[in-house]
């Protein structure tokens, strides 16, 4: 505790032999930050310049890469400087602030998700209607609700938790998750409960409604003629592997908690750097190299910058 800030500080005990090897980490993991940007925002750059992008299903791709750049974006700086330091540490404050943005943004994605599949769904299951239902207005509510119910949800659990009293300083990660529940000296059970409320409203669900609609579109998929399986093959297939990739590392976030000590640290820190180095690169390269317009523009980009 600092008497004369009145400051919290965690320190953060994730990191394994951070002092022997703080170079090396520090150039692998701003060399993959640099990835992250450069491969999510040229895919979004493309979707922006091309009007033939200009459609829902690739809109909530960009949005898709977005937030996963703002994911990255939300733990990348903090990590690096985290590795040039003699001390690991983070204020309560913003610890909690990094958790908000951790978890606001994780279920922003599985909605996404949720929106692109009922994007897909009503393209493929119902294609005459699909202009009338999938408007510039309707696209516009989707995303927000995508980004607001979330923060919402979290924001509860942030504030519940400022005045919580902790009796541990030391966090078992590199970052914000929720092992801060691990921190507190008494464990809420209203914020226990409103928790698994946020998760049933922000992951569950989503998911159960992703499975329910690629279900229907694979049944109407394989009534009908040719073009139609190839169509929903090529536009669904990149959203489950990047739903499939998802939702196993949210699985480990949640268990994580769970078993406490008896998870190896060194095993910890791997399965960590998982959900961060990974999934944001791996969003990119699925849509660049599974959707088919995509795939073309970025062609053309590369065959025009090795002509130049």
């Amino acid at each position: 505790m600092d008497d004369e800030l009145n400051i919290t500080y965690i320190t953060l005990d994730g990191h394994v032999e951070v002092h022997k090897y703080r170079y090396l980490y520090f150039v692998i993991m701003l060399t993959v930050y640099i990835l992250i940007i450069c491969c999510n925002f040229t895919i979004v750059c493309l979707i922006w310049i091309h009007n033939n992008l200009h459609e829902p299903m690739y809109i909530f791709i960009a949005a898709l890469l977005i937030n996963s750049v703002l994911f990255s974006t939300n733990i990348y700086p903090k990590l690096l400087i985290d590795f040039m330091s003699e001390k690991q540490i983070i204020s309560y404050s913003t610890c909690l602030f990094q958790f908000f943005l951790f978890y606001s943004l994780g279920s922003s994605e599985f909605l996404l998700l949720a929106v692109m599949a009922y994007d897909r769904y009503v393209s493929i299951c119902k294609p005459l209607q699909y202009p009338t239902i999938m408007t510039k207005t309707t696209v516009s509510i989707f995303l927000c609700l995508a980004w607001l119910v979330p923060a919402c949800h979290i924001a509860v659990l942030v504030i519940m938790s400022v005045d919580m009293k902790l009796c541990n300083l030391t966090l078992r990660g590199i970052f914000c998750n929720n092992s801060i529940y691990n921190l507190h000296c008494v464990s809420s059970r209203v914020r226990s409960i409103f928790g698994v409320v946020a998760v049933i409203i922000t992951a569950l669900f989503p998911l159960l409604f992703i499975l329910f609609t690629y279900t229907r579109i694979l049944i109407i998929s394989y009534q009908s003629c040719r073009n139609v399986r190839k169509k929903a093959a090529q536009t669904c297939l990149p959203h489950l592997l990047v739903l499939i990739s998802f939702s196993c590392l949210c699985a480990y976030d949640v268990t994580i908690v769970r078993l406490g000590s008896d998870f190896p640290k060194t095993a910890r820190l791997i399965m960590t750097l998982q959900v961060i180095l990974y999934h944001p690169l791996f969003n990119p390269i699925i849509y660049g190299l599974k959707m088919k317009e995509i795939s073309k523009h970025l062609k053309r980009l590369f065959c025009q910058t090795k002509a130049m």
